[in-house]
């Protein structure tokens, strides 16, 4: 497994962190007639420790991204956003520039059965609507099982091993210490650019730097 140097092998839960709090993906594959790409959900397969994932794709996109013939390349971005040179102090010379973090996946994903796709959509189900006052769980009332089975028939779904992994942070990494928190606090400001996912990635990237003590 290929790796960029942002991420070390240590670092496989920190990915799985990423992906996990960032399930919304872009799926992007080579067709006959060039580049296509799709959004969708994915998740972690609960039943691995790695970065083997789960997911669907509506029909027809199985037959646009080849599924399950061609490798498919799934992006997941974290949190991103302005950085502006005013925060690096006014003596100091700068351009804007934008920090992010994402982790991409690439392999050629295996086909999931019927059954397999129903309990995979019924966990992404779960995982969503666990988090209401008054959840709306898939197999519920009104839904009856010849709804659900029709709707799943209408997505294929997949299992996703990579067997390749690039995962990218550009989180202000080049810029010394009191500068990196002068970004932080920026954006845990109420300015225009405010963004506390954002320096929420900054600050543990900033503790997880070396000579750095809890």
């Amino acid at each position: 497994m290929r790796q960029n140097p942002s991420f070390t092998l240590a670092d496989v839960a920190e990915m799985r962190r990423v992906i996990e709090q960032n399930p919304w993906a872009t799926i992007v594959s080579a067709a006959a007639d060039g580049q296509v790409a799709s959004h969708y959900v994915m998740m972690l397969d609960e039943d691995r420790d790695d970065l083997t994932i789960v997911g669907h794709v509506g029909r027809p996109d199985d037959l646009i991204h080849g599924m399950g013939e061609r490798e498919l390349l799934v992006v997941f971005q974290g949190p991103h956003g302005y950085v502006s040179p005013g925060w690096y102090g006014p003596d100091t010379q700068a351009v804007p520039t934008w920090n992010y973090i994402a982790v991409h996946l690439a392999g050629v994903p295996e086909i999931l059965s019927d059954d397999e796709n129903l309990r995979v959509l019924d966990r992404l189900v779960e995982r969503f609507e666990a988090r209401k006052s008054d959840p709306r769980f898939m197999w519920e009332r009104p839904n009856d099982e010849a709804f659900v089975r029709r709707l799943a028939a209408g997505t294929v779904g997949f299992r996703l091993t990579p067997t390749r992994v690039v995962a990218k942070r550009k989180l202000s990494q080049n810029k010394d210490a009191a500068t990196v928190e002068r970004v932080i606090a920026e954006l845990q400001g109420d300015g225009v650019y405010a963004n506390p996912a954002l320096a929420g990635e900054m600050r543990r990237a900033q503790d997880a730097r070396p000579g750095r003590t809890a």
